[in-house]
């Protein structure tokens, strides 16, 4: 028999929900290679590179939070993924190495709820053997972290968020759309101290009228614990959510309403592309953060991708569209293969939603994002 022809890619999806690049059917897999650590690390369009990678390893989650999944949307029926839809673990960890070839370094297991993924810390301490990786962290609300903590510790996993709206349990029901104790994510907090988790921060995302009363009292609960609290500014993610630019708390705002309690210093960036603008409290009392994507756009230093849970590559969290790598993957691509369309899917990348977002949402009122539970914040 003569050589294999090429390979011949072909788009065989064009929705809002993804790009699929697939492999001609009718060739046989390809055995898997290795990609030389001299792969070329690509930037962007406008400049920027590749250091971090958001991996969602579930679409489900256990709390139905108006701002991410509305209880009325994301009810007993929807038809989320199925288990064989979704990356294996091998799956994820080999798309992982071919990431950090192309110059990724830091890591972040988000969901849905990624502690409903069974078997979680053996996916962790795969991954932190992976050469090059220098930083493994969980974004969790915490419900199911007590009982998770300590062998996530054990499978390498190095600091973990938790998503915590309020410390008011009636606030924090409704803003959980009523799944879940309070209770129980600050005794997952608690458990991921003792297990040597850190650091620890807290996320709070406020909305003006829903929980913006609550912040002082949020902030009192972890000053001088050790704890980080970050507020985070109410973004139009997704479509599902009802957003509305009034309901947008400033982080200006923030940072006088408790500076008028607790004396603040602003804080240097701990690195280039970090999204919080941190303060001091200066008796001592630890620190707290800031997001500010509405107000305060951070796109320029923006260096990061994202994995949804069946393997589709997103380079925004406003992202219309993706490509998905599961599809090329099993169809028995290479790593080459991988490694190049993933370089040429940055190298082509230009997207700047939250500097654009006056523009972009005048201009396509019903331009369609992908969800938040979906790729995760």
């Amino acid at each position: 028999m003569g050589p294999r022809p090429p390979r011949s890619p072909c788009i065989i999806d064009e929705s809002p929900q993804a790009s699929i690049f697939v492999m001609s059917t009718s060739e046989q897999p390809a055995p898997e290679s290795v990609v030389p650590l001299s792969a070329p690390r690509p930037r962007d369009v406008l400049g920027r590179p590749l250091r971090d990678l958001r991996i969602s390893v579930m679409d489900r989650c256990n709390f139905r939070c108006p701002y991410c999944m509305p209880r009325e949307q994301y009810h007993d029926s929807y038809r989320f993924l199925k288990t064989a839809e979704r990356l294996s673990f091998e799956e994820i960890v080999r798309l992982t190495r071919l990431f950090v070839r192309l110059g990724v370094r830091k890591l972040r297991l988000t969901g849905g709820e990624p502690l409903l993924r069974a078997g979680l810390a053996d996916l962790i301490g795969d991954l932190t053997t992976i050469p090059g990786v220098e930083d493994v962290a969980l974004t969790t609300n915490g419900v199911l972290l007590a009982r998770h903590a300590a062998e996530l510790k054990a499978a390498g996993l190095h600091r973990i968020t938790v998503s915590l709206d309020s410390p008011d349990p009636r606030v924090f029901a409704r803003m959980s759309g009523g799944f879940g104790g309070i209770e129980d994510v600050l005794d997952g907090i608690e458990h991921a101290a003792d297990a040597g988790l850190a650091p620890i921060k807290v996320n709070a995302v406020v909305q003006r009228g829903v929980n913006d009363h609550t912040v002082l009292d949020l902030v009192q609960r972890f000053r001088g614990t050790g704890v980080i609290v970050r507020f985070i500014e109410y973004m139009d993610v997704g479509n599902r959510n009802h957003w509305q630019q009034e309901l947008v708390v400033p982080s200006r705002e923030l940072v006088a309403r408790i500076a008028e309690r607790w004396p603040l210093e602003p804080l240097q960036r701990n690195y280039r592309g970090e999204v919080a603008e941190r303060y001091r409290f200066t008796d001592g009392s630890g620190e707290i953060g800031f997001i500010s994507s509405v107000t305060q756009p951070f796109c320029g230093d923006c260096s990061r991708a994202r994995l949804s849970s069946d393997g589709v590559l997103y380079t925004c969290l406003f992202a219309t569209h993706g490509t998905s790598l599961r599809d090329v993957l099993r169809a028995g691509a290479s790593d080459e293969e991988l490694t190049e369309l993933m370089r040429r899917l940055w190298a082509g990348r230009t997207d700047r939603y939250s500097e654009q977002r006056a523009t972009l949402r005048r201009a396509a009122a019903e331009q369609r994002k992908i969800e938040m539970y979906y790729i995760g914040g």
